[in-house]
C-alpha cells in the first residue's frame, strides 16, 4: 500500500532541506551505518500522529541545462505537484515575499493539490509579525516555523496530516506477489515486462495502477498469481525530464512501497553507476524482498568467468544488500528468462518466512557458543532470549541487559548465523535489540 507523499517547494535557500531533516528525523540514521549505501537524499519517510507519509525535498532535485533560477524553480514545482498528494510551500521571513515565491504560488494555485504556506527563519519573537505579509500569496493562515532550531514543526506536521488523503488498499489478494521494476532509465524495465508477459501470460488484464503513472499487470504462472509494477511510463515534458536521473527515484519509490519483491535492474553493457546504488538503496530501507537483474546481457562480451566477475561487482557495490540473488538475463532476446520467476517467488516466501521462537534460540545460543559477545569497558552483553515479531521483512526482537551494548558488527555477526540457518535469501532482516525488562 503505498503511502501518502508530501512535497516540499520554495525557491533556494529558503531551508527546504533543513526542514526535511527534521520531518524524517533520525529515520535513515541506523540504515546509514550500513556499509555502501549513498547519503544524498531527495525521498525520506516520516510519521506523525500515527499517519506515515513520505516526503520529497525538492532542493535535492538538481536540474540539468541553462543556470536560470526561475525555470529551475519552476521545473522542481512541477515534479513535485506530479508526485505529491500535498505540497508544503516554503518561503523564508527574513527575505519576505520576493518575485520568485510569487512564480511559485501561481504555479501551486494551478495544481489544485491541497498546499500549506510554511514561512522559515521564524527564529525569535521579532520574526513573528514577519509571516503577515506571506498572506498575499493566497494560501490562507501561514504556519511559522524555525528549522534551524525546530519550533513550528510540529504545528506544521498538524496541518500536514490533516491534509493527507485516507490510504485505499489495492484490492489484491494477500498470496497475490506484486512485483516493482525499478532502475535508472534505459535499463529496459518497459523490455523486461513486455517479455514476461509474452512469453508468459495466462491471465492478463490491464489496469490503471493506484499510483499515478504506474501500470498493474495482474497474470499467472504455474499456479503463483504475480502484479508487475511498471514505472517505466514516465511523462516527458521536455529533455530536462530525461536527464533528471533522481526523478526516476520519486517514481521507483511509489512502486517500491507497494510491492513485496522489487527487482533492482542493471544495464549489463555499460554497468554500474551511483545512480544504481540510489535506486538499491531505497529498496533496502523500505525493507523488500530484492533481487538483482542484469539486463541487455546478450549485448556484453563474454568470457568464462565474466558472469562471475560481473556479481563480484554487484557484491562490491552493494555491500548492504549481500542477501540478494542475481540474475543474468536478456529481456530482448529472452535469454535465461525463465530463471527470474522461480527466483522472485523464492525471495518472496523467504520475505513472508516466520520462524518458531525456540529454533531462533537454539541458533542464537549455538553463536554465542561459538563467538561470545565482546566487553565494553569490563561489561559484557547477555542475551536473554529472541523472538521474531513481523515479516515483510522478517524481524527480530533480541532482549539483552543493556541495549547499547550491542555493537553493530555483532549484530551483523547474529543476522549472518540466522541466515545461514534460514537461508532468508533475497530479503533483509531487521533486528531490534530491547532491554529485557521492556518486554512486560
Amino acid at each position: 500500500m503505498a503511502r501518502p507523499v508530501v512535497a516540499i517547494v520554495g525557491r533556494p535557500n529558503v531551508g527546504k532541506s533543513t526542514i526535511f531533516n527534521r520531518l524524517i528525523g533520525d529515520r535513515l540514521a541506523i540504515v546509514e551505518d550500513k556499509p555502501g549505501i549513498t547519503r544524498d537524499r531527495i525521498y525520506g519517510s516520516a510519521e506523525w500522529n500515527g499517519k506515515a507519509f513520505s516526503v520529497i525535498d525538492t532542493g535535492g532535485i538538481e536540474i540539468d541545462g541553462d543556470d536560470m533560477i526561475l525555470k529551475s524553480i519552476r521545473m522542481q514545482a512541477e515534479l513535485a505537484i506530479e508526485e505529491a498528494d500535498v505540497i508544503v510551500f516554503m518561503c523564508d521571513a527574513k527575505a519576505g515575499v520576493t518575485q520568485s515565491d510569487e512564480e511559485v504560488a501561481q504555479i501551486l494555485f494551478r495544481s489544485g493539490k491541497p498546499v500549506i504556506l510554511s514561512v522559515n527563519k521564524v527564529d525569535n519573537l521579532k520574526r513573528v509579525d514577519d509571516i503577515y505579509e506571506f498572506y498575499s500569496l493566497g494560501f490562507g493562515d501561514p504556519v511559522g516555523i524555525s528549522g534551524s532550531h525546530g519550533t513550528g514543526i510540529g504545528d506544521l506536521l498538524d496541518v500536514v496530516v490533516e491534509n493527507l488523503p485516507e490510504l485505499e488498499d489495492d484490492g489484491y489478494d494477500e498470496d497475490v506477489i506484486r512485483v516493482a521494476l525499478i532502475g535508472r532509465p534505459n535499463v529496459g524495465k518497459s523490455s523486461l515486462v513486455n517479455a514476461i508477459l509474452g512469453e508468459e501470460r495466462v491471465i492478463v488484464s490491464d489496469v490503471a495502477g493506484t499510483t499515478r503513472d504506474a501500470i498493474d499487470t495482474p497474470f499467472e504462472k504455474d499456479g503463483q498469481r504475480y502484479v508487475l509494477i511498471d514505472t517505466a511510463g514516465m511523462r516527458k515534458r521536455g529533455k530536462v525530464y530525461e536527464t533528471t536521473e533522481k526523478y526516476s527515484v520519486m517514481r521507483a519509490m511509489r512502486a517500491i512501497e507497494r510491492a513485496d519483491v522489487v527487482l533492482v535492474l542493471i544495464n549489463g553493457e555499460e554497468g554500474i553507476i551511483e545512480q544504481d546504488k540510489h535506486i538499491a538503496g531505497y529498496a533496502y530501507e523500505a525493507g523488500k524482498a530484492s533481487l538483482f537483474v542484469v539486463n541487455k546481457w546478450d549485448l556484453v562480451e563474454k568470457e568464462d568467468k565474466t558472469m562471475q566477475q560481473f556479481e563480484k561487482k554487484i557484491r562490491d557495490h552493494f555491500l548492504f544488500m549481500t542477501y540478494a540473488p542475481v540474475v543474468f538475463l536478456s529481456a530482448k532476446t529472452k535469454q535465461r528468462l525463465q530463471k527470474l520467476l522461480p527466483v522472485v517467488k523464492h525471495v518472496a516466501d523467504q520475505h513472508s518466512l516466520r520462524i518458531q521462537t525456540h529454533l531462533l534460540n537454539d541458533v542464537i545460543s549455538d553463536a554465542i557458543a561459538i563467538n561470545p559477545p565482546p566487553t565494553d569497558k569490563g561489561r559484557r552483553l547477555r542475551i536473554n532470549y529472541s523472538t521474531q515479531v513481523a515479516v515483510k521483512p522478517p524481524t527480530m526482537v533480541v532482549f539483552v541487559n543493556d541495549p547499547e551494548l550491542m555493537h553493530f558488527s555483532y549484530e551483523r555477526y547474529l543476522e549472518n548465523k540466522i541466515r545461514s540457518a534460514f537461508d532468508f535469501e533475497g530479503t533483509p532482516i531487521r533486528i531490534f535489540t530491547r532491554r529485557k525488562s521492556d518486554e512486560s
